[in-house]
Protein backbone atom coordinates (compact mmCIF):
# COMPACT_ATOMS: atom_id res chain seq x y z
CA UNK A 1 0.00 0.00 0.00
CA UNK A 2 1.45 3.16 -0.87
CA UNK A 3 2.60 5.32 2.01
CA UNK A 4 2.07 2.69 4.45
CA UNK A 5 4.58 2.46 7.14
CA UNK A 6 6.06 -0.11 9.51
CA UNK A 7 5.02 -0.41 12.93
CA UNK A 8 8.62 -1.26 15.26
CA UNK A 9 7.48 -1.24 18.31
CA UNK A 10 4.51 -3.54 16.89
CA UNK A 11 6.66 -5.37 15.28
CA UNK A 12 8.76 -6.22 18.12
CA UNK A 13 5.87 -6.81 20.28
CA UNK A 14 4.86 -9.77 18.24
CA UNK A 15 7.94 -11.07 18.21
CA UNK A 16 8.02 -11.24 21.41
CA UNK A 17 5.01 -12.42 22.00
CA UNK A 18 5.89 -15.54 19.52
CA UNK A 19 8.95 -16.22 20.82
CA UNK A 20 9.24 -14.51 24.56
CA UNK A 21 8.86 -16.32 27.62
CA UNK A 22 12.98 -18.15 27.40
CA UNK A 23 13.25 -21.59 26.99
CA UNK A 24 10.19 -22.25 29.39
CA UNK A 25 8.15 -24.24 26.76
CA UNK A 26 10.99 -26.48 25.48
CA UNK A 27 12.29 -27.41 29.02
CA UNK A 28 7.88 -27.79 29.63
CA UNK A 29 8.41 -30.31 26.62
CA UNK A 30 11.19 -31.96 27.61
CA UNK A 31 9.82 -32.69 31.17
CA UNK A 32 6.53 -34.20 29.29
CA UNK A 33 8.96 -36.71 27.91
CA UNK A 34 10.07 -37.88 31.02
CA UNK A 35 13.41 -36.67 30.95
CA UNK A 36 15.15 -34.90 33.83
CA UNK A 37 16.26 -30.96 33.03
CA UNK A 38 19.24 -29.68 34.91
CA UNK A 39 20.03 -26.20 34.29
CA UNK A 40 24.09 -25.09 34.56
CA UNK A 41 27.21 -25.39 33.40
CA UNK A 42 28.46 -28.82 32.34
CA UNK A 43 31.81 -30.82 32.47
CA UNK A 44 32.27 -34.15 31.61
CA UNK A 45 34.60 -35.57 34.70
CA UNK A 46 35.49 -39.33 33.66
CA UNK A 47 34.16 -41.49 31.29
CA UNK A 48 30.57 -41.87 32.48
CA UNK A 49 30.26 -39.17 34.45
CA UNK A 50 29.19 -35.66 33.65
CA UNK A 51 29.47 -32.46 36.36
CA UNK A 52 26.57 -30.00 35.81
CA UNK A 53 24.61 -27.47 38.06
CA UNK A 54 25.84 -29.43 41.30
CA UNK A 55 25.69 -32.48 40.59
CA UNK A 56 26.91 -35.73 39.67
CA UNK A 57 24.88 -36.67 36.97
CA UNK A 58 26.14 -40.63 36.14
CA UNK A 59 25.13 -41.62 32.19
CA UNK A 60 25.98 -44.84 30.04
CA UNK A 61 25.46 -42.79 26.68
CA UNK A 62 25.98 -39.18 26.27
CA UNK A 63 25.13 -36.69 23.28
CA UNK A 64 27.19 -33.64 22.82
CA UNK A 65 24.98 -30.76 21.87
CA UNK A 66 26.83 -28.16 22.77
CA UNK A 67 25.39 -25.49 19.53
CA UNK A 68 27.90 -22.72 18.43
CA UNK A 69 28.72 -19.08 18.82
CA UNK A 70 29.11 -16.63 16.53
CA UNK A 71 31.95 -16.25 14.69
CA UNK A 72 34.43 -12.98 14.60
CA UNK A 73 36.41 -11.51 11.72
CA UNK A 74 39.99 -10.29 12.42
CA UNK A 75 39.44 -6.62 12.81
CA UNK A 76 41.95 -4.48 14.56
CA UNK A 77 40.27 -3.00 17.13
CA UNK A 78 36.99 -5.20 17.57
CA UNK A 79 38.69 -6.22 21.33
CA UNK A 80 37.06 -2.31 21.90
CA UNK A 81 34.03 -2.75 20.06
CA UNK A 82 30.94 -4.53 21.43
CA UNK A 83 29.58 -5.58 18.20
CA UNK A 84 25.73 -6.89 17.47
CA UNK A 85 25.72 -10.61 16.58
CA UNK A 86 22.09 -12.06 15.11
CA UNK A 87 21.18 -12.80 18.45
CA UNK A 88 21.21 -9.02 19.77
CA UNK A 89 19.82 -8.14 16.60
CA UNK A 90 16.86 -10.58 16.42
CA UNK A 91 16.29 -9.63 20.70
CA UNK A 92 16.57 -5.77 20.16
CA UNK A 93 13.80 -3.66 21.21
CA UNK A 94 14.82 -0.35 19.34
CA UNK A 95 15.84 0.44 15.43
CA UNK A 96 19.66 1.86 15.32
CA UNK A 97 19.56 4.74 13.72
CA UNK A 98 22.17 3.48 10.86
CA UNK A 99 22.97 -0.12 10.90
CA UNK A 100 26.83 -1.28 9.41
CA UNK A 101 26.50 -5.07 8.16
CA UNK A 102 29.41 -7.29 8.54
CA UNK A 103 28.76 -10.37 5.83
CA UNK A 104 26.61 -11.24 3.00
CA UNK A 105 25.34 -14.60 3.92
CA UNK A 106 22.24 -15.22 4.89
CA UNK A 107 21.91 -13.79 8.77
CA UNK A 108 23.44 -10.40 7.38
CA UNK A 109 20.70 -10.42 4.23
CA UNK A 110 18.11 -11.05 6.06
CA UNK A 111 18.72 -8.69 8.84
CA UNK A 112 19.86 -6.02 6.80
CA UNK A 113 16.52 -5.81 5.32
CA UNK A 114 14.75 -6.06 8.29
CA UNK A 115 16.33 -3.21 9.70
CA UNK A 116 16.00 -1.20 6.81
CA UNK A 117 12.59 -2.12 6.48
CA UNK A 118 12.22 -1.08 9.92
CA UNK A 119 13.62 2.22 9.67
CA UNK A 120 17.13 2.12 9.92
CA UNK A 121 19.98 2.89 7.26
CA UNK A 122 21.48 -0.06 6.61
CA UNK A 123 24.89 -0.64 4.57
CA UNK A 124 25.61 -4.06 4.28
CA UNK A 125 29.77 -5.05 3.36
CA UNK A 126 30.61 -8.64 1.89
CA UNK A 127 33.70 -9.67 1.12
CA UNK A 128 32.92 -11.64 -1.78
CA UNK A 129 32.01 -10.39 -5.15
CA UNK A 130 28.54 -11.40 -4.81
CA UNK A 131 25.90 -12.13 -2.01
CA UNK A 132 25.22 -15.46 -0.88
CA UNK A 133 28.57 -16.56 -2.86
CA UNK A 134 28.29 -19.76 -1.21
CA UNK A 135 25.03 -20.55 -2.79
CA UNK A 136 24.45 -19.00 -6.03
CA UNK A 137 25.20 -15.64 -8.45
CA UNK A 138 22.04 -15.65 -9.98
CA UNK A 139 20.51 -15.64 -6.53
CA UNK A 140 22.74 -12.79 -5.04
CA UNK A 141 22.48 -10.13 -7.74
CA UNK A 142 18.75 -10.68 -7.66
CA UNK A 143 18.49 -10.40 -3.46
CA UNK A 144 21.24 -7.55 -3.92
CA UNK A 145 18.88 -5.80 -6.15
CA UNK A 146 16.07 -6.29 -3.98
CA UNK A 147 17.96 -5.38 -0.83
CA UNK A 148 18.76 -2.02 -2.95
CA UNK A 149 15.37 -1.47 -3.53
CA UNK A 150 14.99 -1.30 0.03
CA UNK A 151 17.19 1.30 0.77
CA UNK A 152 20.24 -1.20 1.91
CA UNK A 153 23.39 0.30 0.60
CA UNK A 154 25.26 -3.33 -0.36
CA UNK A 155 29.38 -2.88 -1.18
CA UNK A 156 30.46 -6.09 -2.58
CA UNK A 157 34.28 -7.08 -2.73
CA UNK A 158 34.73 -4.75 0.24
CA UNK A 159 36.83 -6.60 2.86
CA UNK A 160 37.18 -4.66 6.80
CA UNK A 161 40.11 -4.40 8.17
CA UNK A 162 39.65 -2.42 11.63
CA UNK A 163 36.90 -0.84 13.97
CA UNK A 164 36.58 1.74 16.56
CA UNK A 165 33.75 3.53 18.60
CA UNK A 166 34.02 7.58 19.01
CA UNK A 167 31.40 9.69 20.37
CA UNK A 168 29.02 6.60 20.92
CA UNK A 169 29.31 6.18 16.88
CA UNK A 170 31.20 2.67 14.86
CA UNK A 171 33.59 3.37 12.55
CA UNK A 172 34.40 0.59 9.87
CA UNK A 173 37.41 0.61 8.07
CA UNK A 174 37.45 -0.91 4.47
CA UNK A 175 39.30 -2.06 2.22
CA UNK A 176 38.95 -3.38 -1.48
CA UNK A 177 36.22 -2.07 -4.03
CA UNK A 178 34.30 -0.05 -1.31
CA UNK A 179 37.48 1.13 0.26
CA UNK A 180 36.96 3.81 3.15
CA UNK A 181 35.29 4.45 6.28
CA UNK A 182 31.81 3.50 7.10
CA UNK A 183 30.14 5.11 10.73
CA UNK A 184 26.89 4.02 11.76
CA UNK A 185 25.20 3.60 15.40
CA UNK A 186 25.71 -0.02 15.73
CA UNK A 187 27.88 -2.89 13.48
CA UNK A 188 26.21 -6.12 13.11
CA UNK A 189 28.88 -9.18 12.52
CA UNK A 190 26.84 -12.02 10.44
CA UNK A 191 30.07 -13.60 9.08
CA UNK A 192 29.13 -17.29 10.15
CA UNK A 193 29.54 -19.70 13.31
CA UNK A 194 31.64 -21.57 15.00
CA UNK A 195 31.37 -25.19 16.98
CA UNK A 196 31.56 -24.92 20.51
CA UNK A 197 33.89 -27.00 22.36
CA UNK A 198 36.15 -25.53 24.46
CA UNK A 199 35.92 -26.39 28.21
CA UNK A 200 33.69 -29.05 28.49
CA UNK A 201 36.01 -31.96 29.00
CA UNK A 202 35.63 -33.88 25.74
CA UNK A 203 39.21 -34.75 25.51
CA UNK A 204 38.74 -37.06 28.54
CA UNK A 205 36.48 -39.28 26.94
CA UNK A 206 38.77 -39.63 23.81
CA UNK A 207 36.66 -36.92 21.62
CA UNK A 208 38.39 -35.86 19.03
CA UNK A 209 38.40 -32.27 16.52
CA UNK A 210 38.27 -31.93 13.37
CA UNK A 211 38.73 -28.39 11.38
CA UNK A 212 37.78 -27.33 15.46
CA UNK A 213 34.63 -29.71 15.49
CA UNK A 214 33.61 -32.71 16.95
CA UNK A 215 34.40 -35.62 14.74
CA UNK A 216 31.63 -37.95 14.23
CA UNK A 217 31.32 -41.35 11.80
CA UNK A 218 28.28 -41.65 10.19
CA UNK A 219 26.31 -43.05 13.24
CA UNK A 220 27.05 -39.74 15.16
CA UNK A 221 29.82 -41.75 17.14
CA UNK A 222 31.91 -39.65 18.40
CA UNK A 223 33.97 -42.49 21.22
CA UNK A 224 33.21 -44.95 23.11
CA UNK A 225 29.84 -44.32 24.44
CA UNK A 226 29.91 -40.76 23.54
CA UNK A 227 27.45 -39.10 20.24
CA UNK A 228 27.46 -35.55 18.98
CA UNK A 229 24.69 -33.51 16.94
CA UNK A 230 23.99 -30.21 15.70
CA UNK A 231 26.66 -27.28 15.12
CA UNK A 232 29.20 -28.52 17.70
CA UNK A 233 29.61 -31.11 14.56
CA UNK A 234 30.30 -28.71 12.14
CA UNK A 235 28.15 -30.20 9.56
CA UNK A 236 25.99 -27.62 8.01
CA UNK A 237 24.76 -25.53 11.17
CA UNK A 238 21.74 -25.65 10.76
CA UNK A 239 18.50 -26.03 13.01
CA UNK A 240 17.04 -28.69 10.70
CA UNK A 241 20.22 -30.82 10.57
CA UNK A 242 20.79 -30.76 13.64
CA UNK A 243 17.42 -32.55 14.30
CA UNK A 244 18.08 -34.92 11.62
CA UNK A 245 21.87 -35.59 13.54
CA UNK A 246 19.60 -36.09 16.64
CA UNK A 247 17.21 -38.52 15.13
CA UNK A 248 20.23 -40.59 13.77
CA UNK A 249 21.87 -40.77 17.30
CA UNK A 250 19.04 -41.48 19.35
CA UNK A 251 17.82 -44.37 17.49
CA UNK A 252 21.75 -45.78 17.22
CA UNK A 253 21.80 -45.39 21.17
CA UNK A 254 18.58 -47.30 21.07
CA UNK A 255 20.18 -50.14 19.35
CA UNK A 256 19.12 -49.23 15.91
CA UNK A 257 22.46 -49.19 12.63
CA UNK A 258 20.81 -45.52 11.26
CA UNK A 259 23.36 -43.75 9.39
CA UNK A 260 23.24 -39.76 8.31
CA UNK A 261 23.49 -38.71 4.64
CA UNK A 262 24.66 -35.51 3.87
CA UNK A 263 23.93 -35.63 -0.07
CA UNK A 264 21.11 -33.69 0.03
CA UNK A 265 21.05 -30.26 2.59
CA UNK A 266 18.07 -27.97 1.83
CA UNK A 267 18.39 -24.40 2.78
CA UNK A 268 16.37 -21.53 2.86
CA UNK A 269 17.28 -18.07 3.39
CA UNK A 270 14.29 -15.75 4.40
CA UNK A 271 14.37 -12.23 2.51
CA UNK A 272 11.95 -11.12 0.48
CA UNK A 273 11.91 -13.14 -1.81
CA UNK A 274 12.92 -16.39 -0.37
CA UNK A 275 15.83 -18.45 -1.54
CA UNK A 276 16.01 -22.08 -1.00
CA UNK A 277 19.01 -24.30 -2.01
CA UNK A 278 19.61 -27.79 -1.98
CA UNK A 279 22.65 -30.22 -3.30
CA UNK A 280 25.89 -29.16 -5.29
CA UNK A 281 24.51 -25.39 -6.59
CA UNK A 282 28.33 -24.79 -8.10
CA UNK A 283 28.23 -25.15 -11.27
CA UNK A 284 30.98 -27.92 -11.18
CA UNK A 285 32.60 -29.12 -14.13
CA UNK A 286 30.26 -31.63 -16.09
CA UNK A 287 27.22 -30.04 -14.49
CA UNK A 288 24.84 -28.80 -16.76
CA UNK A 289 22.09 -26.58 -15.82
CA UNK A 290 18.43 -24.79 -16.87
CA UNK A 291 16.53 -21.95 -15.48
CA UNK A 292 13.50 -21.04 -15.20
CA UNK A 293 11.72 -17.46 -14.41
CA UNK A 294 9.10 -17.89 -11.97
CA UNK A 295 6.99 -15.13 -14.17
CA UNK A 296 6.68 -17.17 -16.69
CA UNK A 297 3.99 -19.51 -14.99
CA UNK A 298 0.49 -18.76 -14.40
CA UNK A 299 0.97 -18.53 -10.97
CA UNK A 300 2.91 -14.97 -11.55
CA UNK A 301 -0.64 -13.71 -12.35
CA UNK A 302 -2.31 -13.93 -9.59
CA UNK A 303 -0.14 -11.24 -8.30
CA UNK A 304 -1.03 -8.04 -9.03
CA UNK A 305 1.80 -5.91 -7.50
CA UNK A 306 4.46 -6.09 -8.04
CA UNK A 307 4.89 -9.34 -10.25
CA UNK A 308 7.25 -11.70 -8.39
CA UNK A 309 10.41 -11.73 -9.04
CA UNK A 310 12.09 -15.65 -9.15
CA UNK A 311 13.54 -18.45 -10.42
CA UNK A 312 13.80 -22.03 -10.53
CA UNK A 313 17.28 -23.14 -11.26
CA UNK A 314 18.60 -26.88 -11.67
CA UNK A 315 21.91 -28.53 -12.00
CA UNK A 316 22.06 -31.74 -13.02
CA UNK A 317 24.30 -34.69 -13.70
CA UNK A 318 24.39 -35.35 -17.60
CA UNK A 319 25.78 -38.99 -16.91
CA UNK A 320 23.07 -40.89 -15.16
CA UNK A 321 21.09 -37.83 -15.90
CA UNK A 322 20.02 -36.90 -12.26
CA UNK A 323 19.72 -33.89 -10.23
CA UNK A 324 22.72 -32.60 -8.54
CA UNK A 325 21.47 -29.59 -6.83
CA UNK A 326 19.04 -26.68 -6.93
CA UNK A 327 18.07 -23.16 -6.15
CA UNK A 328 15.00 -21.55 -6.20
CA UNK A 329 14.17 -17.79 -5.68
CA UNK A 330 10.90 -16.52 -4.85
CA UNK A 331 7.84 -16.99 -2.69
CA UNK A 332 8.10 -19.51 -0.35
CA UNK A 333 11.24 -21.08 -1.94
CA UNK A 334 11.45 -22.91 1.44
CA UNK A 335 8.29 -24.84 0.63
CA UNK A 336 9.34 -25.18 -2.99
CA UNK A 337 12.86 -27.06 -2.06
CA UNK A 338 11.07 -30.00 -0.70
CA UNK A 339 10.49 -32.20 -4.21
CA UNK A 340 13.83 -31.25 -5.27
CA UNK A 341 15.33 -32.52 -1.94
CA UNK A 342 13.66 -35.49 -2.31
CA UNK A 343 14.48 -35.58 -6.15
CA UNK A 344 18.77 -35.04 -5.37
CA UNK A 345 18.35 -37.39 -1.58
CA UNK A 346 16.71 -40.09 -4.28
CA UNK A 347 18.57 -39.57 -7.40
CA UNK A 348 15.45 -39.03 -9.29
CA UNK A 349 15.94 -38.86 -13.02
CA UNK A 350 15.51 -35.98 -14.48
CA UNK A 351 12.62 -37.69 -17.24
CA UNK A 352 10.75 -38.67 -13.79
CA UNK A 353 10.76 -34.78 -13.28
CA UNK A 354 10.02 -33.83 -16.80
CA UNK A 355 7.43 -36.60 -16.42
CA UNK A 356 5.37 -35.76 -13.06
CA UNK A 357 2.51 -33.76 -13.02
CA UNK A 358 3.09 -30.17 -11.04
CA UNK A 359 -0.22 -28.57 -9.70
CA UNK A 360 -1.77 -25.50 -11.76
CA UNK A 361 -1.27 -22.78 -11.16
CA UNK A 362 1.50 -22.96 -8.80
CA UNK A 363 5.04 -21.67 -8.63
CA UNK A 364 5.88 -25.57 -9.04
CA UNK A 365 5.16 -25.58 -12.50
CA UNK A 366 8.66 -24.02 -13.13
CA UNK A 367 10.49 -26.65 -11.94
CA UNK A 368 8.82 -28.66 -15.01
CA UNK A 369 9.92 -25.96 -17.52
CA UNK A 370 13.68 -25.87 -16.27
CA UNK A 371 13.74 -29.78 -15.89
CA UNK A 372 11.97 -29.74 -20.03
CA UNK A 373 15.22 -27.28 -20.35
CA UNK A 374 17.81 -29.31 -18.87
CA UNK A 375 20.31 -30.29 -22.03
CA UNK A 376 20.13 -33.80 -21.20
Amino acid sequence: MSGARIDPEGVFAWRDAIAGGGDASQVKWVENLGAAFVRGDAEIAEAGLVRAGGRELPYDHLLVATGSDPATPPLDGLEHVRPWTSRDATSASEVPERLLVVGGGAVGCELAQLYARLGSEVVLVQSGATLLDRIDADAGALLAKCLAEDGVEVRTGTRPSAVETAGGRVRLVCDGAGAGELEGTEVLLAVGRRPRVEGYGLERVGVELERNAVRTDDRLAAAEGVWAAGDVTGKALFTHVGKYQARIAAANVAGGERRADYRAIPAAIFTDPQIASVGDTSGREGAVTATAELATVSRAGTYSDPTPRGFVKLFADPGPGVLVGAVVVGPEAGEMIGQLTVAVRADVPVDVLRDTIQPFPTFSEAVFFAARDLPL
